[in-house]
C-alpha cells in the first residue's frame, strides 16, 4: 500500500462531519492493507506514529521540506521503518544520523505526502478520527462485533495491536486478550454530574458514593514482590514512588490489580497543592519546580481488577468492593481504602460530600454497584459530583497583556474538544485566576507550542490541558459552537491529561440554561 492511499483516506476522513462516514472510509482502508501494514495505518489514521513520540519538532522538519517527489512511490512499509528506526537511533552521532533519516524520507515524498508526514509526527494530525472512530472502523472492517474490539484494547491499551488481532484473527483472536498483572489496563472515567441529587436520581439508591480526591490517578500492580505504577495515561512511574510501591508490597497477596488516586497530604491530613503531588510524577507546573522527594504520596484505593489469579473487571462493583474490602481489612491496610459509603441514603450522601468538602476535597463520585468495568469511557455508571462548575479545556492561543502584564502572554484562548475528532472548537478567552508565578510559566513555555505568530500574540498547537471553572455558559454567535463560557477563570494546568481527556463542546452545551 501506498502511502499515498493513506493520505487520500485521511483527506476524506477530514472531509466529512458523518462519524458513520468516516469509520467506512477508515474500514474500507483497512480492508486494502497488507497484514503489516495494518498497525501503522490504524496508528497513523488515529493521529500518531506507531512507534510513539519521536522527539521531532515543527521547525526541524519544516526546513526539511523542499523539493518533492512528483508521483506517490513511497510505501507504507517504508514509512514505518523508517519511523522505527528514527526511534532507536540514539548516541553519539545520532542528530545528524536522524536528519538524514527525515530528509531521505521527505524527499522521496509528494508535496501533500510530507505534509501529512510533518503533522503526523508533531502531533498535529487532526483529520477527525479519534480512538472511538477508529475502534468502530476496526470492527466493520474485520467484521466482528464492536465490543469484543473495545474489549481488547482496553486490556491491551494498544490501538494499532489491537486492529492488527482484529484483521488477523477476528473475534476468537479478540477474545482471547485477557487482563495481564503487569500491563495497564485503561481507567474507568466517570461522567460530570450536574448535582448530587440528580446523580442519585440516575443511578437509583444502589450506589456507593466515595470521596472525590484532588490528586492523581494510579494504577497500581503487583506480582509476588514486584509492584509496577501507572498513571491514567498509561505512564509508568514506579521508580518515582518508592513509598507506594512498598504500601502494596506489603498487602497480604501474592498478585493484584489496584485502582485508585493518590496525593500529597499534610501533617493535619489535608491535601497539599495539586502541584506538590504532580511534581512527584515529574510534571513541569506552572506552580513547581524540581520534584521534591520530601513530599510523600498517600494512596487511596477504589477499585480492586484482579487478585491472586482471578480476574473481577466483568464482576458487578459491589463484588470488586468486597474483595477490596477483605484484602484491606485489617487495621494496617485500612487506611487505604477511598472514603465512602455504599447504599447510602440522600442524607447519608449529602454527608460523604459535606465530609469530602470539609477534609479539603473536590467533591464525590457515584458508582453505580451493578455496573462492570468499563474502561476508557465515561458512562453514566460513574458520575462525579463538585459544587464548582469545572471543565478541562484546552489552550489554543494567548494574547500579550498590557499594563502591567505587558511583556506577558495573558489571556488565553480555550477550546473544547471536538468529538468527532477535528480542531478544538473555541468557547471563551480568559486572564483571570493568573498569578505573576503563571504569567511568568505561560510567557516562558507557550512559545514551545505555537503553531503560528501573530501581533496579538500567538496560535498554541493543542497540547496543553487547563482546568477552568466557572459560572455556567450561555448562547452565542461569537464563537463556531455557539457557546461561550461565562465567568471563566483559571484553576491549574493539568499536566496529568491528554488533549484528547479534554471535556467536549458537548458538555459545554450541557451547561446552558435549560439544556
Amino acid at each position: 500500500m501506498l502511502l499515498a492511499d493513506v493520505v487520500a483516506a485521511s483527506t476524506a476522513v477530514a472531509g466529512t462531519r458523518s462519524r458513520t462516514a468516516k469509520a467506512g472510509l477508515i474500514a474500507e482502508l483497512l480492508r486494502r492493507a497488507g497484514a503489516e501494514e495494518v498497525e501503522p495505518v490504524t496508528a497513523w489514521l488515529a493521529g500518531e506514529a506507531r512507534q510513539g513520540r519521536l522527539g521531532v519538532g515543527w521547525r526541524t522538519l519544516s526546513r526539511m521540506v523542499r523539493d518533492h517527489a512528483p508521483a506517490p512511490s513511497v510505501t507504507v512499509a517504508a514509512v514505518d521503518r523508517t519511523l522505527t528506526e528514527l526511534a532507536d537511533t540514539s548516541g553519539a552521532g545520532s542528530a545528524a544520523r536522524r536528519d538524514a533519516l527525515l530528509t531521505s524520507l521527505l524527499s522521496a515524498a509528494t508535496e501533500d505526502e510530507q505534509w501529512f508526514l510533518v503533522r503526523l509526527l508533531t502531533g498535529e494530525l487532526r483529520q477527525g478520527a479519534l480512538e472511538g472512530v477508529v475502534l468502530d472502523a476496526v470492527a466493520t472492517a474485520a467484521g466482528v462485533p464492536t465490543a469484543a474490539v473495545r474489549r481488547a484494547f482496553m486490556l491491551s491499551g494498544r490501538l494499532p495491536e489491537t486492529a492488527g488481532l482484529a484483521l488477523a484473527g477476528g473475534a476468537e483472536a479478540l477474545a482471547a486478550v485477557r487482563l495481564e498483572v503487569g500491563r495497564p489496563v485503561r481507567p474507568m472515567l466517570a461522567s460530570p454530574g450536574s448535582s448530587l441529587d440528580a446523580a442519585l436520581a440516575a443511578l437509583g439508591t444502589d450506589v456507593t458514593v466515595e470521596f472525590k480526591l484532588d490528586g492523581a490517578r494510579i494504577q497500581v500492580h503487583r506480582d509476588g514482590d514486584e509492584v509496577r505504577v501507572w498513571t491514567r495515561t498509561l505512564r509508568e512511574v514506579t521508580d518515582g514512588v518508592p513509598e507506594l510501591v512498598e504500601r502494596v508490597r506489603a498487602l497480604p497477596c501474592d498478585s493484584a490489580v489496584l485502582d485508585g488516586e493518590t496525593l500529597a497530604l499534610d501533617d493535619d491530613g489535608r491535601p497539599r497543592a495539586f502541584q506538590d503531588t504532580m511534581s512527584r510524577f515529574g510534571s513541569q507546573l506552572p506552580d513547581g519546580g524540581a520534584p521534591d522527594e520530601g513530599v510523600l504520596l498517600s494512596p487511596f484505593f477504589f477499585d480492586l481488577l484482579h487478585l491472586d489469579g482471578r480476574d473481577l473487571l466483568d464482576e458487578p462493583l459491589h463484588v470488586r468492593l468486597d474483595v477490596l474490602a477483605q484484602l484491606l481489612a485489617d487495621d494496617e491496610h485500612a487506611a487505604l481504602r477511598m472514603p465512602g459509603v455504599r447504599g447510602p441514603s440522600p442524607e447519608q450522601a449529602a454527608g460523604v460530600l459535606d465530609g469530602a468538602l470539609d477534609a479539603g476535597h473536590e467533591g464525590v463520585v457515584v458508582k453505580a454497584l451493578d455496573a462492570a468495568y468499563a474502561a476508557g469511557r465515561r458512562g453514566k455508571a460513574w458520575q462525579k459530583v463538585k459544587p464548582l462548575h469545572t471543565l478541562d479545556l484546552v489552550v489554543i492561543g494567548a494574547e500579550w497583556g498590557y499594563g502591567r502584564r505587558s511583556g506577558k502572554l495573558s489571556n488565553i484562548h480555550l477550546g473544547a474538544r471536538d468529538p468527532d475528532g477535528g480542531e478544538p472548537v473555541m468557547v471563551g478567552k480568559t486572564f483571570k485566576g493568573m498569578t505573576d508565578q503563571l504569567l511568568d510559566w505561560q510567557t516562558r513555555t507557550f512559545p514551545e507550542h505555537a503553531r503560528d505568530q501573530a501581533d496579538w500574540g500567538v496560535y498554541l498547537r493543542p497540547e496543553l490541558v487547563v482546568e477552568i471553572a466557572l459560572d455556567g455558559a450561555q448562547r452565542s454567535t461569537r464563537y463556531p459552537g455557539g457557546v461561550a463560557l461565562r465567568f471563566a477563570r483559571v484553576l491549574r494546568y493539568r499536566p496529568d491529561k491528554t488533549p484528547a481527556e479534554a471535556d467536549t463542546i458537548e458538555a459545554v452545551r450541557a451547561l446552558l440554561a435549560g439544556a
